[in-house]
């Protein structure tokens, strides 16, 4: 932010002062309002509020308060800046510009964090009058955390950028003509009223937590709250990190039965995590979208969609119902933006790997790629090499029982420096949110178990036994499978990928019953769950809105050409869109169609699962079956400040030997992982172990 040279505010002694700096029609309005005391519309919600608008009108007795503060409380001086003598409670310094200038920020910012004062930025940008957001001394929550929010959420971010670039000194110093003398009076009131609030009652102030925005064409006001950003550059305090951050000690986390695997519901916190969390200009969630597609609910929490480079980046919530579908959408998106970039600590640990090697995770335990492939023209990584150093984070590790560094790029997913790219793909694979720090662990080792499950079958090409889905004691699940069946012309099958851990999970697919070119042949999905029946109704529920949508997109050409040419498969939906081709869904044929199936209760039985009254004794069951096998469970502490102020966590769970889920086939992890080659004899399948270049070299078909 570039500073504008301004008056210094005047230094006092007496720390119950308001200081108003600026000029022009507004700052004079805001002085007068102080002098008289506050006056702001009845009608105007005083605490937090939806973002629609508030008819505020002009400033008359009908809608005033009834009990303003008296004018000796504010009285003003004619000097430069306004020094105005206040009554108990703290001083406020308050900026004013009647034009788009937020170059005296920084400047204020440390004048008020040097007297211990709160400071109240006021300022006009195209058709609004922004006041707000208050910033609190040692407090987090400045203009800048607003800024960064409404610069990821608003459609217009992008072109207000090149607005800027180009025309920054005239929108910095021009006034705006919409700025007329009602206007200005109505939102002199507006700041008068926070300026009492912030002396004298802080909490019930509007601008504490929030924006707020009138509109100089109507006075009408919009509040939008706000969370404050960690990664903020004015205001963002991470913590170090270190081994304090790698410690998990199990605490009691009671289950309302041994059946079920969450301390409690999040459904029906969805009007919370709403109100909290979602808002069009400042929202962490820009927006919560719900539609039925394919029969279900399906919604669609959106990620600061002026910056996000692709869909999948936002939270998605299927379900059975609206409300749950909303809640989880919501919860994703926190659990997407926990795994970005850390936080709520800050990364202190770069070294070599070979200086740290006794408290240090190999990376290449994890699934390097042949040497050669980093030398490709455009590859996006760069080759281990243990005597150069990289950044790593502090994780627990359950084979240790102890703190373990791993690379800060498998633990967080988000663009990497330059000088440190990172050695292989990695997304939020083993990212999972809970209310209890054993259920974010046990949520994220169940995806991870997910997708090594989904991927090892389809790498190694292993024929994982039909489930018959009308053997299910949830007669949901046939209904669901028949609903895609009835609606999109689709049959489906489903399939146990059991491997030696015994997790349930289910490979389902959708195959086109009606045999038209312009459809597309068949989509996979997969899905986990300690309870079978809710893990293969999970992948059901899933199946159906995305082969809806996938069917709506189909492209026969696009399809074709990825189907012939396995390079040209570089993005997430480039996966599912191959095996649309009839050529490349016989790739699919290692699955049996036919023949015999096992039932549900035939699978619950081969998982065998312990009934457990404490969540922690379930994830200390599923981890110690990871162990059993020679593989150990590494869990980073991904929660966020967002997720924390709301009494949830988030965990990435890493298991070193297992698949993890790429995007683009040429950044596949198949490579230097011997348990792969092993998977088909140690279940069954084979009498021997694999040779590499037995492995299906074809793109797997998950989205």
């Amino acid at each position: 932010m570039t500073e504008a040279a301004i008056t210094t505010v005047a230094s006092a002694p007496d720390p119950d002062l308001v200081t108003v700096l600026g000029e022009g029609r507004l700052h004079a309005a805001v002085q007068e309002a102080l002098a008289t005391g506050p006056a702001v519309p009845n009608n105007l919600p005083a605490g937090p509020a939806t973002p629609q608008d508030h008819p505020a009108g002009p400033a008359t007795p009908q809608n005033l308060p009834a009990e303003p503060a008296t004018p000796k409380d504010h009285p003003a001086s004619a000097a430069f800046p306004e020094d105005l003598t206040a009554g108990p409670g703290g001083g406020v310094i308050v900026v004013v510009s009647d034009a788009d200038d937020v170059r005296p920020y920084p400047a204020v910012a440390r004048c008020a964090a040097g007297r211990g004062v709160p400071w109240l930025p006021v300022r006009v940008e195209a058709g609004w009058a922004l006041v707000g957001p208050a910033v609190r001394p040692a407090r987090p929550g400045c203009p800048t955390c607003v800024g960064r929010r409404r610069a990821g959420n608003r459609p217009d971010a992008v072109a207000r950028d090149a607005l800027r670039a180009r025309w920054a000194a005239d929108l910095d110093s021009r006034p705006s003509a919409l700025l007329a003398p009602l206007v200005s009076r109505t939102v002199a009131a507006l700041v008068a009223d926070e300026v009492y609030r912030l002396r004298h009652d802080p909490g019930s102030a509007r601008t504490v937590g929030a924006l707020l925005k009138v509109r100089l064409t109507t006075a009408a006001v919009r509040r939008h709250p706000f969370l404050p950003d960690p990664l903020c550059p004015d205001c963002g305090a991470r913590p170090d990190d270190g081994p304090h951050s790698g410690r998990y000690v199990p605490r009691p986390a009671p289950k309302p039965d041994p059946g079920t695997f969450r301390v409690s519901g999040i459904s029906g916190r969805g009007a919370e995590l709403e109100q909290r969390f979602v808002d069009a200009e400042t929202g962490i969630v820009q927006a919560l979208i719900a539609e039925e597609r394919g029969g279900g609910p399906i919604a669609v929490a959106r990620l600061s969609p002026a910056r996000t480079e692709h869909e999948s980046h936002h939270g998605y919530g299927r379900s059975d119902d609206f409300a749950s579908a909303r809640a989880t959408a919501v919860a994703e998106a926190l659990e997407r933006i926990a795994g970005i970039h850390p936080r709520s600590r800050r990364t202190t640990v770069r070294a070599a790997y070979v200086d740290i090697a006794d408290h240090a995770l190999d990376p290449r335990t994890l699934g390097l790629y042949p040497d050669d492939w980093y030398d490709q023209p455009g590859f996006l990584f760069t080759r281990f090499v243990p005597e150069r150093p990289t950044t790593w984070v502090w994780a627990y590790s359950f084979a240790r029982d102890a703190p373990v560094l791993v690379p800060e790029s498998y633990a967080f997913f988000g663009p990497r420096p330059a000088d440190d790219l990172g050695f292989a793909y990695e997304c939020s694979n083993g990212c999972a949110l809970g209310g209890h720090p054993a259920e974010a662990i046990l949520y994220g080792l169940l995806e991870v178990a997910e997708r090594d499950a989904a991927l090892a079958t389809w790498y190694a090409r292993m024929p994982i036994p039909r489930v018959d889905l009308g053997s299910a004691a949830d007669r949901r699940i046939p209904m669901l499978a028949q609903r895609v069946r009835d609606r999109l012309g689709y049959d489906v099958h489903a399939f146990a990928a059991l491997l030696e851990q015994r997790v349930p999970v289910f490979w389902v697919m959708a195959v086109d019953a009606l045999g038209r070119p312009d459809r597309p042949r068949a989509l996979c999905g997969s899905a986990s769950h300690l309870d079978p029946e809710r893990a293969l109704r999970r992948a059901l529920e899933d199946l159906a809105p995305m082969l809806a949508g996938h069917a709506e997109r189909y492209d026969p050409a696009s399809s074709a050409r990825l189907a012939a040419d396995s390079d040209e498969v570089r993005l997430l939906e480039h996966h599912p869109l191959a095996y649309g081709h009839p050529d490349a869904a016989g790739r699919l044929g290692f699955l049996p169609l036919g023949g015999s199936a096992l039932t549900v209760a035939e699978v619950a039985a081969r998982v065998d699962w312990p009934g457990h009254d404490d969540l922690c004794a379930d994830l200390a069951e599923l981890a110690g079956r990871y162990l059993a096998g020679g593989l150990d469970v590494i869990a980073v502490d991904i929660t966020s400040p967002e997720a924390r102020a709301c009494g949830l966590y988030a965990a990435k769970v890493i298991v070193p030997g297992t698949m993890s889920m790429t995007f683009g086939h040429r950044y596949r992890r198949v490579h230097g992982l011997p348990r792969l080659l092993s998977l088909p004899r140690l279940l069954g399948y084979l009498d021997r172990d694999l040779r590499p270049a037995e492995l299906n070299p074809y793109p797997h078909p998950f989205p």
